[in-house]
């Protein structure tokens, strides 16, 4: 017989699918254990250097500090993590950082100066898909290590390659990617000078407040507390289980199997809203739905071609519809709260202006398209929505369901036609996304900076140039109205048709509170309490 005592002493031995599969009557979960059902299928890698999808670097943020981070109260300022201050030279090229003394790694190891400097040496060696971030200061692999180096214990030097704006360079080194790994740690696991990247994909290395126990690819992610937490969480373990399926996830939550649904779509979340044992926290986030076309493909290398998918879809339609509860209507690269971003709907359905577009790119009877898309929902229905509006300007779209990571390793490979997927900012600089869907100034396989606009095999001269001088603009007002500028050009002469932004909605017990998500989706599980 299992009794509740002998249930609750096992959780802390036993994998996590022998507590998620107990009898029902057992199902409420420890006051020390935090489950969540959610999506789990677009993780590719937990090493934070190289992770670069949403979940990834929301669990990351959990494994790891970093010298800044975003102010959980107002995301557009960043404040010290790691580092208590920071000196900058008067021509904005030197940063100086002055790290916390008492910080520890969860082996308990201090985290010095030179573990920092080996942080930004692996992101820029490594140079895996988010070091573009850090490398746009002039760091390479030749001249990293003489440019960032430990002048003691607790103090790092960064000499950049070109002189940046304090909050820029902030903003950055606040992303995932900015993430302090144990160089004991990842030089004791490396295999084949990698860094020790194949064995940090399934481990930890970091000072956060969670290490990690377990990854089993779209199955389970499993975190502990970290020995070195000086919180008061009483938060032991996280176990963030995946359910693709979101009436599944709704249904584990009103059984008690889960604290929190993190999927929910429309559908299941009118149906809890008034539910009284549920309660709703809601964010708007930075994630941008799109739809983009690989201009590699002959059908999709003109202007008038993006033009006419953006004229042929019924945005309204879809929001209200599928997404009324997840998602509202944006037009533009930047999210709605970013500065600079542009909120105005200009697109609309427009069936007789999308065929003379198609009519004037040379098919007037249309042609035949592939679809990726991820697999659950609500992007099947999207897809089929998509499939049916575009369907009547002529154009035949085969759809391509897959699990969230197949599509993107698709993407990053150039091997799609069309894809419809999420993207979310790095950091809240307007450049992060600017730079992600603008920039490509080596279109060849082989380029080192692979951005969205690389991955749709697409460059502009115009387009980088005015990112770049929008970068290093030191006139504020300029810069925003730099940024607005490439907006409207992007909406007339870039591939990627702006769709939705998506908004928030994690359902939890009753018993969670202090649940608070960033405009870029951390989620601090150590700040839950659970009654």
């Amino acid at each position: 017989m299992v009794t509740r005592r002998r249930f609750l002493a096992g959780c802390t031995a036993v994998p996590v699918v022998s507590y998620l599969s107990l009898n029902s009557s057992f199902a409420a979960t420890p006051p020390t254990m935090l489950v969540i059902a959610m999506q789990l299928d677009n993780i590719t890698s937990l090493d934070p250097h190289e992770s670069f999808e949403a979940t990834g670097g929301q669990i990351c943020g959990n494994l790891y500090q970093r010298l800044v981070t975003p102010d959980p109260k107002q995301a557009d300022k960043v404040i010290g993590q790691l580092a208590q201050s920071w000196d900058v030279s008067s021509d904005n090229s030197t940063y100086t950082f002055h790290l916390d003394p008492a910080a520890k790694f969860a082996d308990g190891s201090p985290l010095t100066a030179e573990d920092v400097a080996f942080s930004i040496e692996r992101i820029v060696k490594l140079d895996k898909s988010p070091a573009f971030i850090i490398n746009q200061f002039g760091f390479t692999k030749d001249n990293v290590t003489q440019l960032v180096t430990a002048k003691d214990a607790h103090t790092v030097e960064m000499k950049l390659g070109a002189p940046a704006a304090e909050t820029f360079l902030l903003y950055c080194l606040s992303a995932t990617v900015g993430s302090i790994v144990s160089k004991k740690v990842c030089l004791a696991n490396q295999q084949n000078n990698d860094f020790g990247n194949g064995w940090l994909k399934q481990h930890s290395a970091g000072s956060g407040a969670f290490t990690l126990r377990t990854w089993n690819a779209s199955e389970t992610v499993i975190l502990e507390i970290s020995p070195q937490y000086k919180g008061s969480s009483k938060t032991k373990r996280v176990i963030l289980k995946h359910i693709a399926d979101p009436a599944a996830q709704a249904l584990m939550l009103k059984k008690g199997d889960v604290d929190a649904a993190y999927d929910l779509t429309t559908e299941q979340l009118l149906q809890v809203k008034n539910d009284s044992s549920v309660s709703l926290v809601n964010q708007s986030l930075s994630a941008i739905m799109l739809m983009s076309c690989n201009t590699n493909n002959q059908y999709l290398k003109k202007p008038q071609v993006w033009q006419a998918l953006k004229w042929a879809l019924d945005y309204e339609s879809i929001q209200k519809n599928i997404l009324s509860m997840s998602f509202v209507t944006h037009q533009s690269f930047l999210p709605s709260g970013f500065p600079a971003a542009l909120d105005d709907t200009p697109f609309h359905k427009d069936l007789a202006k999308a065929k003379a577009l198609l009519a004037e790119a040379g098919y007037p009877d249309g042609f035949e398209i592939t679809l990726d898309h991820y697999s659950m929902q609500p992007y099947p229905d999207i897809a089929q929505a998509i499939q049916t509006q575009l369907g009547a300007i002529g154009i035949k779209v085969s759809l391509i369901a897959a699990e969230n990571r197949q599509v993107l390793t698709k993407m990053r490979a150039r091997q799609h036609q069309l894809a419809l997927t999420v993207w979310g900012a790095d950091y809240f600089d307007p450049n992060s996304n600017t730079e992600a869907f603008c920039v490509n100034t080596d279109n060849s396989d082989n380029a080192r900076a692979r951005t969205l606009a690389w991955r749709c095999s697409w460059s502009d001269d115009e387009f980088n140039k005015l990112t770049e001088q929008a970068l290093h603009e030191p006139d504020p007002a300029k810069r925003i109205a730099l940024y607005q500028q490439i907006q409207q050009l992007g909406r007339e002469k870039s591939p990627f048709i702006f769709m939705m932004q998506k908004t928030k909605n994690v359902a939890t017990s009753k018993a969670l509170s202090d649940v608070h998500m960033t405009v870029l989706e951390q989620w601090p599980y150590a700040q839950v309490k659970k009654a």
